[in-house]
């Protein structure tokens, strides 16, 4: 049963992988179609072998998933297709708090490559609009010296620290901090830049589609129709702006991260839980 769950799991990543980075959206029938196999095998599988903790399994990694899929949505971080994909993982593969559980493996690994994911899209978005990136960064940069004073300030003493420390492993590890903390500031700074400058497009309201990210509030005769609190455009909204002749709306056009599950699962698939081999 585990390798048909593994399996279905693969179908739905790698179609899920293949329509977001064509057109930026994972179906609903994909999604929800995960979460009642997984769900539904897990049930009977419990019947067949009289062991509920499957089914049990499956609705508790259903539900944390749920949590978590719901936080990423609400902070913006991920679209509702991310979401509901992960949702569906979580039914499919259930969750038991073990160190070595599938589940727990994916998401370490998720952690991971997740960053190393996103770090990469941007920067070859950064790279792409070059011309429009530095501008935007320099101004992130100067709009925020106070407060990149206050790191280089915390850092050397850091580093004056790691001088009279006496144990080896401490002063690396302070050196290590002191080192990491502005070079996060400024990944943080590109991060914005890049955002700013190469994930906002204009697109005529004939090709919205469902679940597309509305950057900026849209007034007709002081009426508003939809905008960024909204997570999301609605088909009615869609329909509502054509009936009303706006021609053009801005769209925040987020990472598509599905593939970065993908990469993820097939990573815990082959090597496991990767905190493993520091312990």
């Amino acid at each position: 049963m585990i390798e048909l769950i593994y399996g279905v799991c693969l179908f739905l990543l790698i179609i899920g992988t293949f329509t977001d980075l064509k057109v930026r959206e994972v179906p609903d029938w994909l999604n929800y179609s995960g979460i009642f196999i997984g769900l539904g095998l897990r049930l009977m599988w419990s019947f067949y072998s009289f062991d509920w903790n499957y089914i049990i399994e499956g609705l508790v990694g259903f539900g944390v998933f749920f949590a978590i899929a719901c936080a990423m949505f609400y902070l913006g971080q991920w679209g509702g297709g991310d979401s509901k994909m992960l949702m569906a993982l979580g039914a499919l593969l259930g969750l038991k708090f073990s160190f070595g559980h599938i589940t727990v493996a994916f998401v370490i690994c998720l952690m991971i490559v997740g960053g190393l994911y996103g770090f990469l899209w941007s920067l070859v978005l950064a790279l792409k609009n070059w011309k429009r990136f530095v501008p935007q960064f320099k101004k992130s940069i100067d709009a925020n010296k106070r407060f990149r004073a206050l790191f280089i300030g915390f850092s050397l003493v850091l580093f004056v620290s790691a001088i009279f420390a006496q144990s080896v492993f401490i002063k690396f590890l302070l050196i290590f901090v002191a080192l990491f903390i502005p070079v996060m500031d400024y990944l943080i700074l590109a991060v914005k830049a890049v955002e700013n400058t190469c994930m906002y497009q204009r697109v005529k309201t004939t090709d919205l589609i469902e679940g597309d990210w509305i950057a900026k509030d849209v007034k007709v005769k002081g009426k508003r129709i939809c905008g960024p609190k909204d997570l999301g455009i609605e088909k009615s909204q869609i329909r509502k702006l054509i009936k009303l002749k706006v021609k053009s709306v801005v769209v925040k056009v987020g990472i598509p991260f599905v593939p970065s599950f993908l990469l993820a699962f097939l990573l815990a698939l082959w090597i496991g839980n990767p905190l493993a081999f520091f312990l």
